[in-house]
């Protein structure tokens, strides 16, 4: 046997061992994991795809024929194609606060009032045992803002129904509401396109 193909088989046998060994280990985490709950997922940072990844989940669970509901805050004066994706199934309940962001609107007041009015949807939602999955897109803004009361909105998460997982997004999680998350997954904003006078691009940004 020569010395390549000799080498090569111990390095196959040494995958396959590490590879079983892994196997074992994911077997009993698996095995380990006996909680079944309602999540609360937190997407923050500055990177792009936090929404995206949202929408992902929301693909995945209508996929699965669960009952969804989206409450986007800030969004809503650009043609959105995950809302053009979802508004009209009828396992997804759509709302849109439809005020842009702060810096177009440049009226407090204004936007409070339009966060209190979305976030009665949202509240709606999180007090619903029929809706499976909940995605409240850039929540965290309306909260860092002041434009929602902070206890209001963590004691409505905290009492949602046991088995309605919830997915917010948004940059700067406040602390209080990464404690009472289940998940937490915060995207770095490493390089981006836009830093380098590109604009936004239709199906990659909206």
């Amino acid at each position: 046997m020569s010395n390549s193909k000799a080498s090569n088989e111990d390095r196959n046998k040494r995958h396959k061992k590490a590879m079983q060994r892994k196997k074992e280990h994911v077997d009993n985490r698996i095995a380990e994991a006996t909680i079944d709950k309602g999540l609360l997922v937190v997407l923050t940072g500055n990177g792009k795809g936090k929404s995206s990844s949202a929408f992902g989940m929301l693909a995945r669970s209508v996929g699965h024929g669960l009952r969804c509901g989206v409450v986007q805050f800030i969004k809503g004066l650009w043609e959105c194609g995950e809302q053009k994706l979802f508004e009209d199934n009828p396992l997804v309940e759509f709302h849109v606060m439809k005020t842009g962001f702060t810096w177009e609107t440049q009226d407090r007041e204004k936007d409070i009032a339009a966060a209190v009015k979305t976030w009665e949807k949202a509240e709606a939602l999180l007090s619903n045992e029929e809706i499976d999955v909940v995605i409240l897109d850039e929540l965290t803004y309306m909260l860092t803002y002041g434009y929602l009361e902070g206890t209001m909105v963590l004691d409505a998460l905290k009492n949602r129904p046991s088995q309605q997982h919830v997915v917010v997004t948004g940059r700067n999680a406040s602390k209080e509401l990464i404690e009472i998350a289940d998940t937490v997954s915060e995207v770095a904003d490493t390089k981006h396109a836009f830093n380098a006078g590109i604009k936004v691009q239709k199906g990659i940004d909206y």
